[in-house]
């Protein structure tokens, strides 16, 4: 794939990894109209590659995402209101696509994950970042109140309590924090960021997809069930699995006593 530096959001695919990568490092990859299109437009590529396995995101440059392009707010109340939604409509498109494929979706996280890149980073599936990523919601220090998916994210990871502390007070929090806090699963040295992340879906590209799918849409859905609901999708969901290869595969290799092959059909 041909890509250039001009392209703000780039999309890479190495076998059964695709990176959704944002490429505006100058401005560290703050979100602007452009970037929020080709977001989606990677998105829809991704959904539409029936070979990808797992989603990585990550950020060029020095950060992750600083957040939306402040440029964006500036001006009149009525202009404002216009220019929004064009920015703000085709990242939640993106990331309800993102929340809804079978494929895992990782967030590669390193320096400022600020505003929309960590509304960001707390929508994906499992999150890995740099000893030295720092984080902050920051909604409520620009006078407005938290959009890309935090409000529902932020909440069923840390708990209703916590989550009115980090969006309401917006303060920065370091990545040993993060990690302790339930925002992130893992914290690597900065150094290691990109072999970690890259062994981290390595493992899940060799895994069941159908299966690891099936378990993602559970666990995302488990919230808005009641128990009953919650173990009849359980039952639905484990009855697809039996009809696949990889179901075959791993009770077959589990009762020969070796390691599952699995080709994520």
């Amino acid at each position: 794939m041909s890509v250039t530096d001009e392209q703000p959001v780039l999309l890479k695919v190495d076998g059964p990894i695709t990176r959704i990568v944002f490429n505006r490092p100058k401005v560290l990859n703050a979100l602007n109209v452009a970037a929020a299109e080709a977001f989606l437009a990677a998105c829809k590529g991704v959904a539409a590659d029936k070979g990808n396995r797992v989603v990585i995101i990550a950020g060029e440059g020095r950060a992750f995402m600083a957040g939306g392009d402040i440029s964006a707010f500036a001006g009149p109340a009525e202009e404002v209101r216009k220019r929004v939604p064009t920015i703000m409509e085709p990242l939640h498109e993106g990331l309800e696509i993102l929340a809804g494929l079978p494929q895992p979706v990782i967030a590669s996280l390193h320096g400022p994950v600020a505003g929309a890149g960590m509304s960001i980073a707390l929508s994906t599936d499992l999150a890995i970042a740099a000893d030295t990523a720092i984080f902050t919601l920051a909604y409520s220090k620009l006078g407005t109140s938290p959009d890309g998916s935090s409000s529902w994210s932020l909440p069923r990871l840390v708990g209703l309590r916590k989550a009115m502390e980090i969006a309401l007070l917006s303060d920065v929090y370091d990545a040993p924090e993060a990690l302790r806090l339930g925002l992130i699963n893992r914290v690597v040295p900065a150094a290691d960021l990109a072999s970690e992340t890259d062994k981290l879906a390595r493992r899940l590209a060799d895994g069941p997809t159908f299966a690891l799918g099936k378990a993602k849409a559970l666990l995302r859905g488990s919230l808005d069930n009641s128990l009953h609901d919650q173990m009849e999708a359980e039952a639905v969901a484990f009855g697809a699995c039996i009809g696949t290869a990889d179901f075959a595969e791993g009770v077959g290799a589990f009762l020969a006593k070796r390691q599952p092959t699995f080709k994520g059909k």
